[in-house]
């Protein structure tokens, strides 16, 4: 399952996955290796990328994932829209902080824009917990409308009403046995 030089999740990934869902459903990319994180994130084209750093955490993942998917159906949203999973995407995440969030103290969940391999703008877990999901998407907001390009919204306003915020605490969610 795992290649052995790879660290393993550390929780259930069956048990995340409708964690990781609720970011794909949007039009997320997964930067499930360190390999496809450098490749995405150190390009120098211009593209302003939005990269969410997911987790199980119930207190602030349970606003980011929710304020992260109404922030990209804004008329203005990044050209790219990435994500890797703490805990679970462990050697993607790796290279993430130590490479392009250099001297920014790791937390999950977290937010950032980046260009050009630099981050424009990054929210930390303490910018995201005590906040509602509108409050963390109106600051998403503000910063797409000052940075990005590119027209949204990332999918129609059909689908995105038929979207269902995944909702767990990761105190609950069982380790990984492999």
């Amino acid at each position: 399952m795992f290649n052995i030089n790879q660290k393993p999740p550390i929780y259930d990934p069956e048990a995340v996955q409708p964690m990781r869902d609720e970011l794909l459903y949007m039009g997320f990319e997964e930067l499930t290796t360190p390999e496809i994180a450098e490749e995405v994130l150190g390009s120098k084209n211009d593209e302003v990328i939005f990269l969410v750093i997911n987790s199980v955490c119930g207190c602030a993942a349970g606003s980011a994932r929710p304020g992260a998917c109404h922030a990209v159906q804004n008329d203005l949203i990044p050209d790219r829209l990435v994500t890797a999973f703490a805990g679970q995407d462990r050697d993607a995440i790796d290279l993430i902080r130590e490479k392009y969030l250099t001297n920014i103290p790791p937390s999950s969940p977290f937010m950032a824009l980046i260009k050009n391999g630099e981050p424009i703008f990054v929210m930390p877990r303490h910018h995201i917990e005590g906040r509602s999901p509108q409050e963390v998407a109106d600051s998403l907001i503000d910063q797409f409308n000052e940075n990005c390009k590119k027209q949204g919204p990332a999918i129609s306003d059909e689908a995105y009403g038929k979207l269902v915020h995944a909702r767990a605490c990761g105190s609950k969610i069982p380790l990984n046995q492999n």
